[in-house]
Formats: C-alpha cells, sequence, structure tokens
C-alpha cells in the first residue's frame, strides 16, 4: 500500500516509511492510496472469528508487502489479547467497552500495534526517538505499549495540570525509555509543539523522529478492528437486526476516522454519531459547514479537550471534501459538563452500569438520535471510571475500586519534566535527552 499526504506536498511513502516518518513534511496527514472492500465472505464469517483473526484480514492490504504474512499474523496476535466485549445496556443501546487492555483505555490497541511495527522497521543503530502529545490515555497507552522497547525512546507531552493523578502516573513512573514534559499550557498547546518539531530542519537532522499520536497510520488503522469486532458481536446478539448507528466520544477524531474508514472498506454501519463535550469544534461544523478551530475547554471528560482536532482532514478525505456526503453518514452532538454528571448517575442507578464521562457522552447521543433513525446503536467506552477515580465518586457519592492494571502504577514516584509552552525550550529537552540516551 502507498501513502499520500493529504496536503499532497510530500512525496508518496510505504507503510514503513509513513510509520517512521510519522508525519508528511508538509504538516498533512498520512492516507492510503487505495480503501480496499472486503468481500462477501468475510462479513459472513465475521461473527466468528477472533480478535487477531479479524486484524490480520482488516490490516493486511495496508501493510503489505513491509510486513509479511506471518509477521502480521505474530503482531496481531500479541497486540489483541484482551477482550472488547460488547454489552447491551438497554433495548437497542449497546456499550462496546475498549478499556480491558494493560491501561484500561481504547488507544491500548493502536499504541500496542504501533510499538510492535516500529520495532520491526526500527534499524539496528538507527534510534527512533517517538513523540506523542497526549490529554490522558495516549500518553499511558504508549508509554506502556513502548516500555523498554530497544533502540526506541519515547517521550511525552502533556498540559500540566491537565491530566487525570492516575492517568498521569501511567506514563511519568516508568523511567526507562520513557520521557515526561509537563507542559505549562493547554493540549492543544502540546500539539502545536509536536507538530513544529516534525517540521523543524534542525531537529530532523540530529534525531530520527515519530509521532505515536493518532495522526501515525500504525495508531490510526489498528482501530478500525474494533468496530468490525463490534459489529460482529451485535449480529450474533441481533441476528435478524440490519440498521446500526456508532456514536463515538471524540478529541483528536482519529477514532471516529477510523470507524469510517471501516465503513468504506464494506462494514455495513447506517450512520456515526462525533460526540463531543464543549469543544465542540466538529459538530458546529455539521450544522453549519464552517470549520473554526477555538481554543481547548477544560473538562470532565478531558481526552476530548481538544480546540483542533488532528485527524478532521482525514474525515473529509474519506468523503472527498464533500460536505452534504459527509452529512449524510455522520451528525454530530455536544453537551456541558453537569448534563454528563446526570446521566452517570442515572444509568448507575437504573441500569447497574457504570460509564465513564466519555462513554456517557456517546451514550447521551445515541439517547438523543436513535429515535429519529430508528436504528440499534453501539457507544464507545473508551476508559475505565476508574482513571477518572474522583470525578465519578464524587458522581456516584460512593468509593470506586481500582482495577489490577491501575493499581500498579499507585505509590511510585513520579518523574517528569516541567517546560513553559516554548518551542525552544521543548528542543532543548529534547536534544539533551537523545545526548544521554544515545
Amino acid at each position: 500500500m502507498i501513502f499520500y499526504s493529504t496536503n499532497r506536498q510530500s512525496p508518496d511513502m510505504s507503510f514503513s516509511q509513513a510509520v517512521i516518518k510519522g508525519l508528511p513534511q508538509d504538516k498533512g496527514l498520512f492516507f492510503p492510496k487505495q480503501i480496499p472492500v472486503l468481500p462477501a465472505s468475510f462479513f459472513e464469517a465475521l461473527p466468528n472469528l477472533s480478535l487477531p483473526e479479524i486484524a490480520y484480514e482488516v490490516l493486511s492490504p495496508y501493510t503489505a508487502p513491509d510486513l509479511e504474512v506471518e509477521q502480521l499474523k505474530t503482531i496481531c496476535e500479541e497486540v489483541f489479547t484482551f477482550p472488547i466485549p460488547l454489552v447491551p445496556l438497554q433495548d437497542g443501546i449497546a456499550a462496546l467497552e475498549l478499556f480491558h487492555g494493560p491501561t484500561c483505555a481504547f488507544k491500548d490497541v493502536g499504541a500496542r500495534f504501533m510499538s510492535r511495527c516500529l520495532q520491526a522497521f526500527s534499524k539496528s543503530g538507527s534510534p527512533v526517538t517517538v513523540l506523542v502529545a497526549t490529554s490522558g490515555d495516549t500518553g499511558s497507552a504508549v508509554a506502556n505499549g513502548f516500555l523498554g522497547v530497544a533502540n526506541i525512546e519515547v517521550v511525552i507531552l502533556y498540559p500540566e495540570g491537565g491530566v487525570s493523578d492516575i492517568q498521569e502516573m501511567q506514563f511519568t513512573t516508568l523511567g526507562q525509555n520513557i520521557t515526561a514534559i509537563a507542559v505549562r499550557g493547554t493540549f492543544d498547546d502540546c500539539q502545536s509543539l509536536v507538530k513544529r518539531a516534525f517540521s523543524d530542519e534542525e531537529l530532523s537532522k540530529e534525531m530520527q523522529l515519530s509521532s505515536a499520536n493518532s495522526i501515525n497510520v500504525a495508531r490510526w488503522l489498528p482501530q478500525m478492528v474494533y468496530y468490525f469486532h463490534a459489529w460482529g458481536q451485535w449480529k450474533r446478539q441481533n441476528p435478524d437486526a440490519t440498521d446500526i448507528t456508532f456514536a463515538v466520544p471524540s478529541g483528536n477524531f482519529g477514532n471516529l476516522a477510523a470507524g469510517l474508514l471501516a465503513r468504506q472498506m464494506g462494514l455495513p454501519i447506517a450512520r456515526f454519531v462525533a460526540a463531543t463535550n464543549r469543544n465542540k469544534i466538529v459538530p458546529e461544523y455539521l450544522e453549519s459547514g464552517v470549520y473554526t478551530p477555538a481554543p481547548s475547554v477544560a473538562t470532565i471528560a478531558n481526552a476530548m479537550d481538544v480546540g483542533a482536532p488532528n485527524n478532521f482532514p482525514r474525515i473529509l478525505e474519506l468523503f472527498g471534501n464533500d460536505y452534504d456526503s459527509l452529512l449524510q453518514v455522520v451528525k454530530g452532538f455536544w453537551t456541558e459538563d453537569e448534563p454528563v454528571r446526570e446521566v452517570i448517575r442515572e444509568v448507575n442507578q437504573e441500569q447497574n452500569y457504570l460509564m465513564d464521562p466519555h462513554g456517557a457522552i456517546g451514550y447521551m447521543a445515541l439517547k438523543k438520535y436513535l429515535p429519529e433513525q430508528k436504528t440499534a446503536g453501539i457507544f464507545l467506552e473508551t476508559a475505565h471510571p476508574a482513571k477518572f477515580k474522583q470525578t465519578i465518586e464524587d458522581i456516584i457519592g460512593t468509593k470506586l475500586a481500582l482495577p489490577e492494571q491501575l493499581q500498579a502504577f499507585l505509590n511510585k514516584p513520579k518523574q517528569s519534566i516541567s517546560i513553559n509552552n516554548d518551542f525552544s525550550e521543548m528542543a532543548s529537552v529534547l536534544k539533551e535527552q537523545h545526548r544521554v540516551k544515545a
């Protein structure tokens, strides 16, 4: 598969080249030149396929010939080692639980897949520095996915005071090849620093940079897999049902872009809802046709506190930049914090099911749109509620037990470098870390 830049000012690249490069020099995003449509036989077999089997079939067109058949099969078996269950909540609505991995967040899938791809592609003697911005879960998933991987250094930028305590512990207590940098600013500031680093010629000469945000194709593409898996489970539970709508909690919009790509590969999803918090840039675009990035606003659903979504150009690319075609498939939804608190409390009391703030927004989006669309709905539970322990405890009024994966990070010393929102300051830290660990 060949990948081109959405800005069309950079050279085309193979899968391995795009993974290592991370971001095209023209600041676009890598996008596949062809989108294969999977055969009917695959969808007939899908309800009975395992996650690694689904992953291999879905991803092989994009990774060949850079990953050989056995390489990709091994990677899929190593990545998809935890369950991703579809849990029915009430008539017509189910939760896809993406939090059963090692860091209790959906990003475990993409981060683990990318770490193994980068390990396969990086050559001995040519160390790669993975640079990533996080609003919470990306940092922990990437740090744990790459921990101890030879020849790869990971540098994580995050907004100081802008992630939950547990999220911060998951990437600041590891050491080894993981460096955490707390930026005095917002997530958007962190994201801008990362983008600038990739276009900086001086940094490019000194070190080989790659990104592990969802802008990287090896982070983005494997997110398709759980949409196929969810549909297979849904068909097994509802063999006579037809139309299905997915509500996707959206921050940088990589997750939604992956679902839309799965749809173009033939997955029969009727519609998607882009569900957001007060950072409502995309829902407003879907209402007005005017795309206006804005400074991000802090909310209790912090992983979605993004004012300039990185992956939105991929969504436009999928629809040929045709606004009307996009509106046929994607609806927008946004909400304030207080209704999120109310629905978490209500569903916990009435359904005995505890949602995290991001999943709750997806659930609210379905409750709004399903009656008019007359379809069943699946919302993505993107992180374990315990990752937002204090917030959830305040909402439900009881103590919340931490899962075993999160308990492992407690009482470990935090290792973090604090900097201003200043590119030269960040570049100095990057160079120093590179020299120390080279």
